[in-house]
């Protein structure tokens, strides 16, 4: 169990990057919940992380007003939102509950752990340097409080039904933003030791060690994210884009070669293990699409966020704070509002659920 912290900060840290958002309208939610799915089980960064960094000793936490203005009960939670997350959408569309817990979290009960939790912590990467910078949970911790939470499943229904709910259960995966518009470009760290494309490489062969240790613990549906034009949050359009806050094309460059190293990884993995159903989430395209043509989606705002404006901090603080973030693509100046995440989790499901059975 990682150490419990004190610690408390308005500040949000730059190397904890947006989710990938998708272009489509939310779905109908009746529809997935016949999917045989017990749980839903989320690793990562700040786009699954539903609150575990509130319980270790990091500065990286959304722990403060306004972050969950818009979330039930309307107080921060330590999700990088106004409201849910994409971990929380996706169990509420598959009918498992209404939003998953962090792991961390010590009011978790049995019925907490049999429906999935999650163990994303936000700033966490496949860098080691990412991790360290942020002082957040890494890959292996996140394994290693899975194998603590199957030890207690284990103890609660016994191995064969621990075993069945493992295998059933998808799992899905963020990683990767911080690391590339993070550790590489935003600070001295890597870029006079790698160049892009073996950067890219490095972290693709972290990610497929993180996925073949899934699998030895019994995991078989596995779903990871790709990463958008991270190059286009706010920030980034800020510190990189120009007088004119363009999006940094180098940033977005590095993400599209990571994402066509990351598919063809998953893909190989998945036909090389026995009963593996390994799917590459993808969505680069999609998320450009709404932020170029965002008036399309009902959004007036693609460039700037609700909380924070153009700036670094979303904080009570903070000299910009809309009052209707659903006008806005991003919450903050690294993720996107409820709204944007909803859009994104509906096609995620209406595309690519069938992959998984």
């Amino acid at each position: 169990m990682m150490k419990r912290a004190t610690l408390k900060s308005l500040y949000v840290c730059p190397f904890v990057v947006l989710f990938c958002s998708f272009v489509v309208t939310a779905i109908s939610i009746a529809k997935f919940r016949y999917y045989d799915v017990p749980a839903v089980i989320a690793f990562g960064d700040s786009i699954l992380d539903t609150g575990n960094n509130n319980y270790i000793e990091t500065i990286v936490r959304a722990k403060v007003e306004p972050y969950g203005r818009d979330f039930f009960g309307g107080k921060p939670t330590g999700r990088f939102c106004n409201g849910r997350v994409p971990s929380d959408i996706l169990v509420e569309i598959l009918g498992i509950k209404k939003a998953l817990p962090p792991y961390l979290d010590p009011n978790l009960e049995i019925e907490d752990l049999l429906t999935g939790v999650c163990f994303a912590s936000a700033g966490s990467g496949y860098d080691p340097i990412s991790v360290k910078i942020a002082s957040v949970i890494s890959p292996e911790g996140q394994l290693k409080m899975f194998q603590e939470y199957i030890g207690q499943l284990q103890e609660a229904v016994g191995e064969a039904k621990t075993a069945l709910i493992l295998a059933k259960s998808i799992i899905i995966i963020s990683m990767g933003s911080n690391d590339i518009a993070g550790t590489y470009f935003s600070s001295p760290f890597r870029r006079f030791e790698y160049d892009v494309e073996e950067y890219t490489s490095m972290l693709v062969n972290s990610s497929s060690s993180f996925l073949q240790e899934l699998y030895k613990f019994g995991a078989r549906k596995i779903g990871v994210l790709g990463l958008s034009p991270v190059g286009c949050v706010p920030l980034q359009r800020t510190l990189k884009g120009g007088r004119d806050r363009d999006c940094a094309k180098s940033i977005n460059e590095a993400a599209m070669a990571y994402n066509i190293k990351l598919s063809y990884s998953i893909e190989a993995l998945g036909r090389s293990l026995p009963q593996a159903k390994f799917v590459y989430l993808e969505n680069y395209k999609e998320f450009d699409e709404i932020i170029q043509h965002h008036d399309q989606f009902g959004f007036e705002v693609a460039d700037s966020a609700c909380c924070g404006g153009s700036g670094l901090v979303c904080s009570p603080l903070s000299p910009s704070i809309c009052e209707d973030a659903d006008k806005y693509v991003f919450w903050d100046s690294y993720h996107p509002t409820d709204r944007t995440y909803n859009i994104v989790v509906s096609e995620i499901v209406k595309r690519d659920i069938d992959k998984f059975f």
